[in-house]
């Protein structure tokens, strides 16, 4: 354990930690009317306090938002692209290390620990909080467009830089080529770097809390570092800034969602695409997700997750079998030894020639998932207890980047061949949310497969609603997993008022992504601090 003054000291043989802090020490109990509360004192009220003025600000003053919005977007990409790529590397490079060492060994709640839920409960929950709403709506997009910038070949602008958008030396007029490095590009988004960023958290969160003895809150993870203070106010602000990253990570997910379901809904049943239709449905789907809120974690989350991974399975499995099968399924393999073969210059976070590829896509890609790490790592950390660090990181990190190099391969490759050899053009020249409807439209069933892909889309937005507000309210009543319902009723309510403000501001969904990376850049380096935190704590575990 460490001492009052944050040096390292001597641990218990059980590997508890010893401290005087007691979970909810700090918290304010009490009630309105018939609702309770249990609430950490000041995380809470600094929190909500900050949502409440930033929602003020952004309705009184669009203009003046919308102009800080971008600015913060382009100071944060420009400058900092090189640490959002460089820490990445660093996560990636701490789970596979970690895998392989002797602290794989250790469990995760003790020896004696047993899962609580069965591995298809664990993987549909992992999936559905990680990445559901961002694959349905990225799932056919990005492929196309990398695909697309890469046949376009390089363009230098006036001030010599690279005026494309194309990763790395693009493959001009080599249509082969430019389907490889589009499919690795898009794949590299979504397989090992982001689920690194999420095990990273999650892990020293399970840690912490099952082997350790510390409340389940972020700053529990510092504990190796700053000792007994951790539970005065650096451990506020790191938990302040996990509520922010949070919540901004979740509204730009839910705006994403919202956006995509009223395409689809518009190219079914004729509903106008604006921002009056989607906002209509974040209200609904907010409810819906109150809903499961009050049902609880099994009831709730576990039963609409397993649900939404065979919805997903099935659109999935149709989309194989009424594409071109056999390219494919040959693609997959393909796309996943492209994707490890341009890994390295595609991680290199310095001398890049493809400045809008790196800071457009990947930086923002960083940020975004960075801020979901505090959802979305809480949340795998509250569903893994019984598992060993070896078969967690293997689970959390190799598992899902799997999942999404077929999930890529599949539907990505699809509407490149829609592209290549139909001549199909109307999926190209969609809008991006109308993609994905816009190559089942070329399909089989475009109806019924339609419908299952809104349905997709707002089940993941109800469980990501769902699963971030049992996060916050984790937090923001200092480590309590029992605190009062209402609690977890309010914070749900506000991702749903924060992704409706942000859409009606002059940027819309480019304000949601400007707001996403801007609380990315503080959590990287609270990720990266966190690193070392893990090592110690596992170091520190009885052999």
């Amino acid at each position: 354990m460490s001492d009052t003054d944050g040096s390292e000291a001597e641990t218990p043989p059980d590997g508890l930690i010893q401290t005087d802090y007691t979970i909810g020490r700090d918290n304010i109990e009490g009630s309105v009317g018939p609702f309770g509360f249990d609430v950490h004192n000041p995380v809470f009220a600094i929190s909500a306090f900050a949502v409440v003025a930033f929602v003020i600000f952004t309705l009184a003053l669009p203009a003046q938002a919308d102009a800080l919005f971008s600015a913060m977007f382009s100071e944060v990409t420009k400058g900092f692209d090189w640490f959002f790529i460089g820490a990445a590397d660093v996560f990636v490079l701490l789970c596979l290390v970690l895998v392989i060492s002797p602290y794989g060994k250790i469990r995760l709640g003790g020896r004696d620990a047993t899962p609580d839920f069965s591995y298809v409960s664990w993987f549909s929950m992992l999936f559905a909080a990680g990445m559901g709403i961002g694959l349905m709506f990225y799932g056919v997009s990005e492929p196309l467009s990398h695909f697309s910038s890469s046949m376009g070949g390089t363009a230098t602008g006036a001030d010599g830089l690279r005026s494309d958008w194309a990763p790395l030396g693009a493959a001009g007029g080599n249509a082969d080529e430019a389907v490889r490095l589009g499919m690795a590009a898009s794949i590299f988004h979504w397989a090992l770097h982001p689920w690194a960023i999420y095990a990273i958290l999650a892990l020293s969160l399970a840690l912490f809390s099952y082997n350790k003895g510390l409340p389940l809150t972020i700053r529990s993870a510092f504990y190796p570092i700053f000792g007994e203070r951790v539970w005065g106010w650096p451990g506020h602000v790191i938990d302040i800034l996990a509520v922010f990253a949070t919540l901004f990570g979740l509204a730009t997910s839910l705006g994403l969602g919202a956006a995509q379901a009223n395409s689809g809904l518009h190219k079914l049943f004729g509903v106008p695409i604006n921002s009056t239709a989607q906002i209509v449905l974040i209200i609904a789907i907010t409810a819906i997700a109150l809903f499961s809120v009050i049902r609880g974690l099994e009831a709730g989350v576990k039963l609409l997750s397993e649900i939404n991974m065979g919805l997903a399975f099935l659109l999935l499995v149709f989309v194989l079998l009424a594409g071109p099968s056999l390219l494919l399924l040959t693609g997959i393999g393909d796309y996943l030894l492209a994707y490890l073969e341009y890994l390295p210059a595609l991680s290199n976070p310095v001398g890049r020639e493809d400045v809008n590829f790196m800071q457009g896509w990947t930086s923002f890609y960083w940020a975004w998932w960075i801020s979901w790490s505090p959802f979305v790592g809480m949340f795998i950390a509250r569903v893994s207890r019984g598992r060993t660090v070896r078969e967690f990181l293997i689970s959390v990190l190799l598992i899902p980047s799997l999942v999404c190099v077929i999930w890529m391969s599949v539907f990505g490759g699809a509407a490149i061949s829609q592209v290549l050899r139909d001549g199909y053009t109307a999926v190209q020249d969609s809008e991006l949310p109308l993609q994905l409807f816009a190559m089942l439209d070329a399909m089989p069933l475009t109806a019924i497969t339609s419908f299952v892909g809104i349905v997709l889309v707002i089940v993941f937005f109800v469980t990501s609603s769902d699963s971030g507000s049992l996060v916050i309210d984790t937090i923001t009543s200092g480590g309590k997993v029992d605190a009062p319902v209402p609690q977890r009723v309010f914070w749900c309510l506000f991702e749903g008022v924060v992704a409706i403000v942000l859409l009606l501001s002059a940027g819309g969904l480019k304000s949601l992504q400007s707001m996403v990376i801007s609380t990315g850049l503080p959590f990287t380096v609270v990720l990266l601090v966190m690193c070392v935190a893990i090592w110690r704590g596992l170091a520190s575990e009885p052999r």
